[in-house]
């Protein structure tokens, strides 16, 4: 009896699933969702972050041209922000 004990101990090492647990299935899926849901979010921060950094270019551009103005108004583009003090140039006021 010992014979076919040992005998189907080996059979039954040998022999290799075909599936993996349902438990062990959904926890797969679970992670596989999760890393899923982590990316798709992170697609929606780069498009908002380039639609950001489009927004700021367009900002940028907008105050280099009132910059410009402002400097062919008053002959300088440093001006506090705060309150609109305009601040001459060192050269300019000697002049």
């Amino acid at each position: 009896m010992a014979k076919n004990t040992t005998k189907k101990i080996k059979e039954l090492k040998t022999e290799k699933p075909s599936k993996i647990t349902n438990e062990e299935l959904n926890q797969v899926q679970s992670v596989v969702n999760d890393i899923n849901r982590a990316q798709l979010e992170i697609g929606n921060f780069e498009s908002k972050k380039h639609n950001l950094l489009h927004h700021v270019s367009t900002l940028q551009q907008k105050i280099n041209s009132i910059q410009v103005e402002l400097e062919k108004i008053y002959g300088t583009v440093d001006i506090n922000i705060q309150d609109g003090t305009i601040n001459h140039n060192k050269d300019e006021q000697t002049n």
